[in-house]
């Protein structure tokens, strides 16, 4: 299953901001979990718990298995499972179950369970799992936060710097008429907000760039605009390391716009082969795929072009 741009944007600033994440979801955390340890990613193991179905584009979903120590003196260490969740899956519950009873089975540990609820309709993800049958009963419940849930004013004035990750994720929903105008100013105040935190010159460009990839303008001249706006905010401020961070977000971007031209570079060349393919000789769509390395799909709709 391939991932969509959304799944790896929230795989990448979990890893970054986790103890945020903690923190915001247990106001306890620092006296639960010992913070001052590094925490551990379990994604292959992860993988290997629950293999990824061969579900539509439509039914992504970003989960994380981490590994994290404990302040007391009995257990060690805990397992916190996360989702983050976009769409209203039906059976998202039984899946958020599903995970609990692989991952205590394999390692009989104590766990905690986070779903993070993205979507507009996010409210109406299910924060628990039941199972009755004759007399046999099963009550599992999660921790769920709704970005919805939270007023802009509530996340603006958090500190903790999951708030921005939430609010930026919040404000990526908007709709309505001069939409893009508004997300411009949206995005620039969370940047303003980000800027003036301080936070360590890594947390702060994994922010930004979960800003810059999850709110995202229609039009060019939108992106031109934001990065003055963006050059005004850090000539302005002291927060060490600003400029360099943002100087990456836009290196980052650069190449990514240079990959993707090459891409549609290297199609192009292709297209052409499989043109001159399909005009001088007499093979079948399997052969010709296999000698351009394109798919029988791609062929067909050439041959198709062709043939007219």
């Amino acid at each position: 299953m391939v991932r969509s741009k959304d799944d790896i944007i929230w795989k990448a600033v979990l890893e970054e901001v986790f103890e945020d994440l903690l923190r915001f979801i247990y106001p306890e955390a620092d006296q639960v979990f010992d913070l001052t340890q590094p925490v551990d990613f379990l994604d292959k193991e992860l993988s290997e718990l629950y293999p990824e179905p061969q579900e539509s584009n439509d039914n992504r979903f970003v989960d994380k298995l981490v590994r994290v120590r404990l302040r007391n003196g009995g257990r060690q260490w805990i397992l916190c499972h996360v989702e983050v969740q976009k769409k209203n899956e039906k059976d998202f519950a039984r899946r958020m179950f599903t995970y609990f009873y692989r991952i205590y089975d394999r390692y009989s540990c104590p766990i905690t369970a986070i779903a993070i609820a993205t979507g507009r309709y996010g409210h109406n993800l299910p924060q628990s799992y039941i199972f009755e049958s004759l007399g046999t009963e099963l009550h599992y419940k999660y921790n769920k936060i709704c970005i919805r849930n939270f007023s802009d004013k509530e996340l603006m004035a958090n500190k903790n710097p999951f708030s921005l990750i939430m609010l930026a994720a919040k404000k990526a929903l908007l709709t309505g008429r001069d939409l893009e105008e508004m997300l411009l100013k949206e995005k620039v105040a969370i940047a303003g907000l980000l800027l003036k935190r301080g936070y360590s010159q890594q947390k702060t460009n994994a922010i930004l760039r979960f800003l810059n990839n999850c709110i995202r303008f229609k039009n060019p001249e939108t992106y031109i605009t934001f990065e003055k706006e963006i050059d005004q905010l850090t000539s302005k401020t002291n927060t060490m390391g600003m400029k360099e961070a943002v100087q990456e977000i836009k290196q980052i971007e650069a190449e990514e716009a240079l990959e993707k031209g090459f891409r549609k570079g290297r199609m192009k060349e292709k297209a052409l082969f499989v043109e001159r393919l399909l005009e001088m000789y007499e093979m079948s769509d399997t052969e010709i795929a296999d000698v351009a390395d394109v798919t029988e799909a791609f062929v067909k709709r050439l041959r198709k072009r062709v043939e007219k």
